[in-house]
């Protein structure tokens, strides 16, 4: 199926180093979506693992890819963002929206971008779509993870950045803060909310998240970081940012040490129903 998207057509950014196992796993997910009017970008950190071999190989399958060294994950997403700006329309028709599915990540279904297609068109002044995540429990039990409103951004990234699309009109003068290295995507995410488009909560799954990323092994990195943004981009007081730090800790803290009752709390209980 091809379908008709209109206007919309949706850069899938997919980051990788030394992790071609997952780099196919993305790609799968991609080739299963019932459309495909989608260019995918990939941004290879200098792999040794034979992921450089393979894009040389499948390059055809990109729009556009590299394989160099960079200063990390963020860096290489603005890399693909500044490759995606600078794309000459006669490559083809230029992209609308930008999705960050790194190498790893999936799409939650086949049909995720049949069904987002057609939201996406309906909104077109929206600078932000965010929907539910899926998670990818240790021993493969996938439950779904709710996006929480984007009024609550205070509090922290109210989905996974893999849930979000972004206009790239919404993007022009916005790339991810390389000063901070675990927390980048929550510091861009407030700065496009911060430019006043509208923000759109989507009623599905969009990703499939494999746990243990780098934000999971150190938390705490991950907060004293978040509290910075919350400084700089939203005003954030210190003890204000001291007491939600507290409560991070004491989510994280649950997590560890009572899986069963955050999972009660923080997952849906139709945790396979956006596979029928």
């Amino acid at each position: 199926m091809t379908g008709n998207t209109g206007t919309v057509r949706l850069a899938v950014v997919t980051v990788v180093r030394d992790d071609l196992p997952g780099l196919l796993a993305t790609r799968a997910s991609l080739r299963a979506q019932t459309i495909a009017a989608y260019d995918w970008f990939v941004a290879d950190g200098a792999s040794t693992d034979g992921t450089a071999r393979w894009l040389a190989r499948h390059g055809n399958e990109a729009v556009w890819w590299r394989s160099s060294p960079d200063r990390g994950l963020y860096d290489a997403m603005n890399t693909a963002l500044d490759a995606i700006a600078e794309r000459s329309p006669s490559c083809g028709p230029s992209c609308s929206h930008v999705l960050f599915l790194n190498a790893g990540d999936r799409l939650a279904d086949d049909r995720v971008l049949e069904r987002l297609y057609p939201i996406l068109t309906a909104s077109p002044d929206t600078g932000l779509f965010y929907g539910d995540a899926v998670e990818e429990l240790p021993g493969g039990r996938l439950v779904v993870k709710p996006a929480r409103s984007h009024y609550r951004a205070l509090l922290g990234m109210f989905t996974h950045h893999q849930a979000m699309v972004y206009r790239l009109a919404a993007l022009s003068n916005v790339r991810f803060d390389l000063r901070h290295t675990l927390a980048a995507d929550y510091a861009f995410t407030v700065t496009v909310l911060k430019q006043g488009d509208p923000a759109h909560r989507l009623p599905l799954p969009v990703c499939v998240f494999a746990t243990g990323g780098r934000s999971q092994k150190d938390p705490a990195r991950g907060r004293r970081e978040q509290a910075i943004i919350r400084r700089e981009l939203l005003g954030l007081g210190r003890s204000a940012n001291a007491t939600l730090w507290g409560l991070q800790w004491l989510a994280l803290t649950l997590r560890q040490t009572i899986p069963w009752l955050y999972a009660k709390y923080r997952f849906s209980p139709n945790e396979r129903s956006f596979l029928s």
